[in-house]
């Protein structure tokens, strides 16, 4: 069976790791729940900025195999299989969320999208941004309340 979107990285992740990087989102809320609304300001744009794993086993293999394509055309055809094992490891993350560099920028500490918006909302919600979401229909579609829920996400 093929695994959830959020699920995949932490089903193939140590739970060490796993709970290693839980430890450190629940320490970041923490002390930015603890330094005020101007702090959690900052973190937020910190957690903009994050790369995800996603992002991060992209680049590298974006590199890999650019280096495998400049080595296969300047030094020996052979390299050509490099960008090739790449693109095969690239499927297998995307189907089942491991791949052979997964583990490692695990272990350096990066999380997954989900994990990162894990510590966003924790800390809008300490800040109070979702207070208002739910409280009043301006129609009976509850638009107001629509408006207010997307707010809150976005900011």
């Amino acid at each position: 069976m093929i695994p959830t979107t959020v699920d995949r990285v932490p089903e193939h992740t140590a739970d060490h790791v796993n709970e290693s990087i839980g430890r450190g989102t629940e320490e970041q809320i923490a002390r930015y729940a603890d330094a005020g609304p101007a702090a959690i300001d900052h973190r937020l744009d910190e957690l903009d900025r994050e790369w995800d794993i996603e992002r991060t086993l992209e680049a590298n293999a974006a590199t890999v195999a650019l280096i495998g394509l400049g080595l296969g055309a300047l030094v020996d055809r052979r390299f050509y299989l490099l960008p090739a094992a790449v693109a095969g490891f690239l499927l297998q993350h995307a189907i089942q969320g491991w791949c052979p560099p997964m583990p490692i920028f695990r272990r350096l500490g990066y999380r997954t999208a989900s994990e990162i918006d894990e510590e966003r909302y924790a800390l809008k919600a300490i800040r109070g941004d979702f207070r208002e979401v739910g409280q009043s229909h301006e129609d009976g579609r509850g638009q107001m309340n629509i408006d207010r829920a997307l707010d809150a996400v976005r900011r």
